[in-house]
């Protein structure tokens, strides 16, 4: 079983003045697929709140997989991917450009999406965009690859 936790990143939904409704979108297009969900937490648009919610997950719950939603704008407050980025060892190019790709099959604006992927021990965490209709589309295409994905971090083949 992969264990996933989700991160929404949004200073409206952490102060209380907007339902969060692209967690859920990416909660229940996992769990439908088998996945467990072992976390899910909101937090501000803030660097380091974003990276230490990203280390938790990884070396204190434990969890394969760990997804963002929001904060790959290009906002001023927009820092999720810096964050990440901060905390991963190794990048993995392919996912944000996946992503982008599809995106842009359904709207000019994806390709400002700043998400990346990277991973940090034997976590995967990948940036989603912050709409429930860009998360399904992105979680559409990943799908299929993410078993693999973990299996190779978890040592095995290719």
């Amino acid at each position: 079983m992969i264990k996933v936790a989700i991160l929404t990143v949004s200073d409206t939904c952490a102060r209380g003045e907007r339902e969060d409704r692209s967690g859920p979108a990416i909660r229940e297009i996992l769990s439908a697929g088998g996945f467990e969900i072992c976390e899910e937490c909101i937090v501000a648009d803030d660097r380091d709140a974003i990276a230490a919610a990203l280390v938790g997950f990884s070396e204190n719950r434990g969890c394969d997989l760990v997804f963002t939603t929001g904060g790959t704008g290009l906002g001023p407050r927009d820092v999720t991917p810096e964050a990440t980025a901060s905390v991963c060892e190794r990048l993995v190019p392919g996912l944000g450009e996946l992503m982008r790709a599809e995106g842009r099959k359904h709207t000019p604006n994806a390709m400002l999406s700043r998400g990346i992927a990277g991973l940090r021990g034997r976590t995967l965490i990948v940036n989603l965009p912050g709409s429930p209709r860009a998360v399904r589309e992105c979680l559409d295409v990943l799908g299929p690859v993410l078993p693999h994905a973990i299996e190779m971090m978890r040592g095995g083949g290719h």
